[in-house]
């Protein structure tokens, strides 16, 4: 596959592989930030609801965008709020049962470089004649096991005791 098919394929698939166009695998602000709040509720007392502006000013992110984040780590699980006084988020999992890979699943999607070797979003690429003899598709494979290597075995225990 010349250079000029490889920069085509991830200028299209650019919206729903945003890991691979140019910033290779440089993670979005929107899960950096969301592993930071994680980790700051993490270190928090269990089920005690934390409020979002004091994350937001301990972690120095934007109240409006972390509000957002929080809402989409609550739709899948990994957060409950509760209103009212003494109301915010708080976790719901044990950090030490939440894998950084699932998190970044989440808030990035595919944690591949490339569609036919992703384990959850696989999508065969359409300029590829032999998917089992391609050499892109063997190296980049190997790329995901390494890295999938790291993110499954750390949890959110894990990340937050290195803070």
């Amino acid at each position: 596959m010349s250079d000029v098919c490889l920069l085509k394929f991830f200028y299209r698939k650019q919206i729903r592989y945003p890991l691979i166009f140019l910033n290779l695998y440089m993670l979005s602000k929107k899960t950096k930030y969301g592993l930071k709040a994680l980790s700051f509720l993490a270190k928090q007392k269990p089920n005690s609801p934390v409020l979002i502006s004091d994350i937001s000013e301990s972690e120095n992110i934007s109240r409006k965008f972390l509000e957002s984040i929080l809402l989409t780590l609550k739709k899948n699980g990994f957060l409950a709020s509760k209103k009212g006084k003494g109301g915010g988020y708080y976790l719901l999992k044990n950090p030490a049962e939440v894998s950084v890979s699932s998190i970044i699943r989440v808030l990035e999607g595919p944690i591949a470089m490339l569609p036919c070797v992703s384990l959850n979003y696989y999508e065969r690429c359409d300029d590829c004649t032999n998917e089992d003899d391609c050499s892109l598709k063997i190296l980049m494979a190997e790329v995901r096991d390494s890295t999938l290597k790291i993110l499954e075995n750390k949890t959110l225990d894990d990340f937050s005791d290195d803070q």
